[in-house]
């Protein structure tokens, strides 16, 4: 600080004298500039009193502009000093406080670093195999992984060794042994294991603080054959072999309401031993003998038998039979139609009635709409209960409730119900459900009011809270009350009983008030609540209500409990939106797939109900009577050849939306199906890291046009196939890059359409990622055969991607019969076109081409043959029309044999492209 106040003082010094010797230069240079004016002045005077030369006049002019610029500039100069002065004091403060924060931050970053040393060597610890190898027995040809965990801080150095000699994979056959170690599991993986891999194979891990070793035994079997004695592979794969099949695929099952039926499921031979164990499951649960279903197998046939269906029985079945490598399954859908309706036009019966929020006098009940309202909107419902094992079912409401949802009060505590509900329209009233599940009523918080405390092996001591609370007299008022449900025909209350509640049983009475008023209403003067649940009905729509609670006890009633948050009665439930974008798509001759996007926005409905109407009618029928909770449905039982739309509709507590927009129509026809294999790999071109590969179109296309190809490779140093595109290539020639050089690849490729992605190549052959310098041309590609005739055919193929020396200048084409490999060629001279005419050849046979490319430099190597072809014309083979019209034009005419959606005419002149469009006009009429 004292050195700091030094400073300042120095520099207040050196300010002030600069600043006096400023003035003193300022006030000589004012002198100086008076004297030049009083000069100036006197010059003046003279000139006009005395003749004076005009040359003088000018010079003495000339003298007096100098003098006046001098004292300008010196003006100036004192100015600049004057401000390079207080930029160079306040860039010296900025250079102090910058260096006054590095030297804080080297600090922090100092103390950062010794921090960190510190809790490295505090948490520093020796390896430790947390899970160590263990011992592997495989057979010959299969493949081993050596796992282990460690467990080391820092991350410790790991080494692998085989019988005590370390092992390193670069040494070792490509693709032998892959290492890898993540997140401390260490993995030693040997492929094709042989009997030289059978040996002790150990890992050592070490770090700064210790080193640690784990050891595990590998033997690799080898079968010498029946001497050897049992061999339980060989009894396996017998037994897998005698294992018992699905004889028939599972077809839809269609049922009705109230009527019994069997699902059948028929096996290609008896089931053996470790197969009777089948079971079955709807829609994913698991099914069990009982009163109403029979579960059982005989004679090859395994059945599932409903004696009295309920639309809660539809739904998807899966029958799962054991078997040595895991299961076989199959999946089909019953369909419960309703059964007929006692009056015209009444809507069918709700379905899956459920019992929730359960007390000692009251219950929550929820069901799911019908999917068919017989022709009119559904005006309500009526719930009916029961006492368990009666029935004497009697009414619970005398007004129809709107929603799918229902509060049901007056129950007697400790007693068994079943309920069941009937939809109404304006036609009349449906059949009445399935009775719900039996529930008994209780008291939900009796548990919570039960200490139970173990002692002395299995013995236990219950405190009841109750015992507790007996100086509890007046109770005390609920808490937390508030409106549980909202719906249209009523209000949901709930609230917290006191605490503590005192040792005798409570009762409540329900107030309510208009909000804006202080008036307060008892509404359960005549039935006192038993639970802490209230239902109101028949609160005035669109006004806004309060409301509070009190205790009571045989002592007497408590104060009011506090007012609730105002709740608006009458709020009606809304629909879900219907599902948007409903797509349907051929499956076979009798059905429909159908998909539809999910809801948006966190919409969760209960399921969709799907509709079908044939076109021309105005009648929709009901596909499912239970909701499907998937997005996608296949609606069978259709009729051959008609064509159908169809619509979907969502389903939620509020009821049925609108439908949703529209299928296109379709007609009811087989599916197109999924390609098969691409095959016939071919290298055209290869540079330092990328090679252009090509391959033939799979020989069934599934009825449809190819949208594109997926394409693999496979290094073989590595273990894994690897994936070269994401996107569908459209073309069948592409060029794989960052490849590495002198590396040998193979690659393998599936194809897709329409109805999805077909089955994987099998690998090509190994190419060597070299460059070409050769010369001649590359090999042409694509080689295929069209026109075929009995005596003829043309023949197409695609130029070579690699020229060579020079460009290309013809092609010579070879051709050998199928089974011979003597190849012949056909035209002595080269041809300079891609296409060429093969005539003479005989009726029946199969022939085989390749075409050679030829440049300066010579000719290069063959493509790959094309598929083998037989000389034959196709029955149902048409030709070209060729003829004049009465005006004098050129035309041509051909009607196609075989058309389906994706055929399409394609016109070309010489094989080289369409012809003029300005010379030509093209007409379709359905296969012509």
């Amino acid at each position: 600080h004292h050195r700091e106040e030094e400073q300042k003082e120095e520099r207040q010094q050196s300010l002030q004298m600069t600043s006096t010797t400023r003035k003193k230069k300022f006030k000589s240079s004012e002198e100086e500039e008076t004297f030049s004016l009083s000069e100036l002045s006197i010059a003046a005077a003279l000139a006009l009193t005395s003749e004076i030369p005009q040359d003088y006049k000018t010079k003495r002019e000339a003298a007096i502009l100098e003098l006046e610029q001098r004292g300008q500039k010196r003006v100036r100069f004192g100015n600049d000093m004057e401000k390079l002065e207080k930029e160079v004091i306040r860039n010296c403060r900025l250079l102090r406080v910058r260096a006054d924060r590095k030297a804080l931050r080297r600090k922090a970053v100092e103390k950062a670093r010794v921090e960190k040393e510190y809790i490295e060597l505090r948490s520093g610890r020796p390896p430790m195999f947390w899970i160590p190898l263990r011992v592997h027995a495989v057979w010959e040809r299969m493949e081993v992984k050596l796992t282990c965990t460690v467990l080391a801080s820092p991350p410790p150095q790991v080494t692998w060794y085989k019988n005590g000699v370390r092992i390193d994979p670069r040494l070792a056959p490509a693709g032998k042994y892959k290492i890898k170690n993540k997140y401390g599991m260490l993995t030693l993986h040997i492929s094709r294991c042989s009997m030289e891999d059978s040996a002790e194979y150990s890992v050592e891990v070490k770090n700064q603080y210790g080193e640690a070793y784990s050891f595990a035994t590998v033997l690799v079997r080898k079968y010498y054959g029946k001497e050897s004695g049992f061999d339980s592979e060989i009894y396996r794969r017998s037994l897998m072999a005698r294992e018992a099949d699905f004889a028939f695929p599972l077809k839809p099952l269609f049922s009705r309401e109230k009527e019994p039926f069997t699902l059948s499921c028929y096996f290609s031979s008896d089931l053996l031993e470790h197969q009777r164990d089948i079971t079955w499951f709807r829609d994913g649960e698991l099914l069990q003998n009982s009163e109403c279903r029979e579960l059982k197998y005989q004679d090859q046939e395994a059945s599932l038998t409903v004696s009295c269906a309920y639309k809660e029985d539809e739904g998807f079945y899966t029958i799962r039979v054991p078997s040595l490598d895991g299961y076989k399954e199959q999946t089909t859908y019953v369909f419960v139609r309703d059964a007929a309706a006692e009056t015209a036009g009444a809507p069918g019966s709700p379905l899956n009635v459920k019992c929730h929020d359960v007390n000692k006098d009251c219950l929550t009940l929820s069901w799911v709409a019908p999917s068919d309202n017989g022709g009119s909107p559904i005006l309500g419902y009526y719930i009916e209960r029961c006492v368990a094992g009666s029935e004497d079912w009697v009414p619970c409401n005398d007004k129809p409730v709107k929603t799918c949802r229902y509060p049901v009060l007056g129950l007697a505590e400790g007693q068994t119900y079943q309920f069941r509900v009937k939809a109404v329209n304006k036609e009349g009233i449906s059949h009445p459900s399935k009775a719900s599940d039996p529930v008994t009523t209780y008291d939900p918080s009796k548990d919570k009011r039960v200490t139970v405390i173990p002692y002395d092996e299995g013995r236990t001591i219950e405190i009841f809270k109750d015992d507790l609370e007996g100086h509890i007299k007046i109770p005390l008022p609920p808490t937390n009350v508030h409106a549980s449900e909202v719906r249209e025909d009523y209000v949901a209350l709930a609230w917290d009983e006191p605490d503590p509640r005192g040792r005798e049983p409570l009762n409540y009475y329900v107030e309510k008030s208009i909000v804006g008023s202080n008036a307060w209403q008892m509404v359960n003067l005549d039935m006192p609540v038993n639970s802490p649940r209230f239902a109101l009905f028949d609160l005035v729509k669109g006004k806004s209500y309060c409301f509070r609670v009190r205790s009571v006890n045989k002592y007497g009633i408590s104060e009011p409990s506090l007012p609730s948050e105002p709740v608006t009665a009458g709020t009606k439930l809304a629909t879900l939106p219907p599902p948007s974008q409903v797509l349907a798509f051929r499956d076979t001759k009798t059905s429909v797939v159908l998909q539809w996007d999910k809801l948006k926005d966190g919409l969760e409905p209960l399921g969709y109900y799907i509709y079908c109407r044939e076109t021309g009618t105005e009648e929709w029928q009901t596909v499912n009577n239970k909701p499907v909770t998937c997005n996608e449905f296949t609606v069978p039982g259709l009729q051959p050849g008609k064509e159908y739309v169809f619509c979907v509709k969502s389903v939620s507590e509020a009821g049925l939306s609108e439908s949703s927009p529209e299928t296109d129509p379709i007609v009811v026809r087989p599916a197109i199906a999924c390609p098969s294999a691409p095959h016939g790999f071919a290298l055209l071109n290869c540079g330092k890291a990328d090679m252009t590969i090509s391959w033939k179109p799979p020989k069934r296309k599934g009825g449809t046009k190819i949208l594109g190809y997926f394409l693999d490779q496979h290094d073989t140093s590595e273990l894994d196939w690897h994936e070269v595109n994401i996107r569908p290539i459209p073309q069948r020639v592409y060029t794989v890059r960052n490849l590495e050089e002198g590396h040998l690849y193979e690659f393998r490729a599936c194809a897709m359409n329409m109805a999805g992605v077909g089955e994987v190549s099998e690998p090509s052959d190994l190419f060597k990622c070299e460059e070409w310098t050769m010369p001649e041309p590359g090999p042409p590609y694509d080689v295929k055969c069209t026109e075929v005739r009995d005596s003829s055919l043309q023949l197409h193929w695609e130029a070579p991607l690699y020229t060579g020396a020079g460009p290309v200048t013809g092609y010579y084409v070879d051709m050998c019969e199928e089974g011979s490999e003597e190849w012949k060629q056909i035209n002595k001279q080269s041809i300079a076109t891609t296409h060429m005419k093969v005539s003479d050849l005989e009726t029946g046979k199969c022939y085989i081409f390749r075409v050679r490319a030829l440049n300066k430099a010579g000719i290069g190597p063959p493509s790959l043959p094309s598929d083998p072809v037989v000389a034959k014309t196709k029955p149902g083979t048409n030709e070209i029309e060729l003829g004049v019209d009465e005006e004098g034009f050129i035309y041509m005419a051909f009607e196609a044999p075989e058309k389906n959606d994706s055929s399409e005419f394609i016109w070309s002149k010489d094989y080289e492209g369409p012809p003029d469009a300005d010379r030509v006009q093209t007409e379709e009429k359905g296969n012509k």
